[in-house]
């Protein structure tokens, strides 16, 4: 069985506890490997070294900064195929989601290359008689980022690479059941140049993620997970002075208008709702049809187009749709949850349970599921449920359908099919939600805009990646000077260029 550590210093090494959590093949429901989940003596040690790297680490000029993130960027793109393995493996997405999901990441990495500009300060000349003032943006000092199951590439790289770019030192804590990406993602780093400490990755549980919180040290923690996890992150970092930057769940609403190209639309619930099993954050769960005749018109283009998706290992092949979800657990919920769905009255129209494969009798596979005539009341319309589950909210006209998204407690993503420029600008204006997709579902800014739900999808007032995330990762400083000696003589007249 292997036994997987933590890495500090610049090289993999044994956890020490004693304590370990299983990592699952979710393809066959076998246990594959095992993680150490550090002591409270291990987290100490990586962020003491992590503060010793981090003051010759910030004293580091940004270009040379920068190079060691095109360097990485460099070994991702060579890499490509190992980190999509070590994605699908222990989280059972498809290879092409994974690459996917490691490309994501190395677009904000490729923002980061460019972090000269994005660090500079502003400067005021001659503010009043002799005197000048300036701002800088300097490091936190260390950092930690706790990253989810769902994303084992993107969002560990949402994290590591503003932090580290900016000057900081990152203790990086992945999920406990996919961890072999970010260990991997360390020794790139170090291959690119990053000096030992800067990053660790420690391995752990929630006593762990308590640990992070309230080590005097840290003086930040970005988060991305469910929002009671979220809610708890951020309430005790706050109370610890820390900085936090907490994401958490959501229940995105796609309305469907009717002058909306339905084969398009159609075409974008299936891959939004569907996609890596529904595991995402921003994943459409509730698809929101305008008048009788949309949703019925709907309906009839959404089933023959479920019934073709292929679900099956990632091994099977690149046509695989999706594969099955993370653990046992998640499976029994999402089943627990479409039994609840027809219990209370909804109509299902796709029933995904049951779903057995040959040779993988023993995974943790959902069918693609689909219900019709979900009210609000429901638990399949209340919670998010995290799996291949699309529900079919009908609403009579756009306001209420409008006031349907924005009733929601959650604001992560949205999206309008329209032909009708009117209706989406009005759309996008007064939707409470942080994200909004017009004839595009799953609404993702790219890497140099930021990302970021609202209501009970976000706590903190800074966004993920892009220009939020410096301002994130440093601090202001303000200098106002003013000197009172004369022009000194002498001059050089050699050009020294940067190094």
């Amino acid at each position: 069985m292997q036994e997987i550590g933590h890495w500090i210093n610049g090289k993999l090494v044994a956890g020490k506890s004693g304590r370990f959590s299983d990592i699952y093949n979710p393809a066959t429901g076998e246990v594959q490997a095992r993680v150490a989940l550090a002591t409270a003596e291990e987290l100490d040690y990586a962020v003491q070294e992590a503060a010793k790297a981090q003051v010759a680490w910030a004293a580091t000029n940004p270009q040379r900064r920068a190079r060691v993130m095109m360097a990485f960027g460099a070994l991702i793109n060579e890499n490509m195929d190992k980190l999509a393995e070590l994605v699908s493996r222990e989280h059972g997405k498809t290879i092409p989601d994974a690459k996917g999901d490691v490309q994501r990441g190395l677009e904000v990495v490729e923002v980061c290359m460019g972090a000269p500009a994005l660090l500079k300060g502003e400067m005021t000349d001659n503010a009043g008689p002799g005197i000048d003032i300036h701002a800088m943006r300097q490091p936190l000092g260390v950092v930690a980022g706790i990253t989810p199951f769902n994303f084992p590439a993107m969002i560990p790289l949402w994290k590591m690479a503003p932090a580290i770019v900016s000057g900081n030192a990152m203790i990086l804590k992945p999920s406990e059941r996919v961890p072999s990406t970010s260990l991997f993602f360390a020794e790139l780093l170090k291959q690119a140049g990053l000096p030992d400490g800067v990053l660790q990755v420690v391995n752990g549980d929630k006593s762990t993620v308590d640990g992070i919180l309230d080590h005097e040290i840290i003086q930040g923690v970005g988060f991305v997970g469910s929002t009671p996890i979220a809610q708890y992150i951020y309430g005790r970092a706050a109370t610890n002075g820390k900085r936090a930057q907490c994401f958490g769940g959501a229940k995105n609403h796609m309305i469907i208008m009717p002058d909306a190209d339905l084969d398009k639309a159609a075409d974008a619930l299936i891959g939004a709702g569907y996609g890596a099993a529904g595991e995402r954050c921003m994943a459409i769960s509730v698809a929101v049809p305008v008048g009788e005749k949309t949703a019925d018109a709907l309906i009839e283009k959404l089933v023959p187009r479920i019934e073709k998706l292929k679900v099956a290992p990632y091994t099977a092949g690149n046509d695989v749709d999706f594969g099955p979800l993370i653990t046992k657990q998640a499976q029994e919920r999402v089943l627990g949850l479409i039994d609840s769905g027809v219990e209370q009255g909804a109509k299902l129209v796709v029933d995904g349970r049951g779903l057995k494969i040959q040779g993988y009798e023993n995974g943790f596979f959902v069918g693609a599921t689909l219900f019709d005539n979900v009210t609000t009341d429901m638990e399949i319309y209340k919670q998010e449920i995290f799996g291949p589950v699309l529900s079919t909210v009908r609403r009579e006209t756009y306001e209420d359908a409008l006031k349907l998204v924005m009733d929601n407690e959650y604001g992560n993503g949205t999206a309008i099919f329209t032909a009708d420029g009117d209706t989406a600008r009005d759309f996008a204006s007064r939707v409470n939600v942080g994200m909004v997709g017009i004839n595009f579902p799953i609404p993702v800014p790219l890497s140099y805009y930021s990302f970021g739900g609202w209501k009970k999808s976000a706590f903190g007032d800074l966004n993920q990646y892009g220009p939020d995330a410096f301002r994130f990762y440093t601090k202001t400083k303000t200098v106002t000077s003013r000197w009172f000696s004369g022009i000194k003589e002498g001059a050089s007249l050699n050009f020294k260029a940067m190094d």
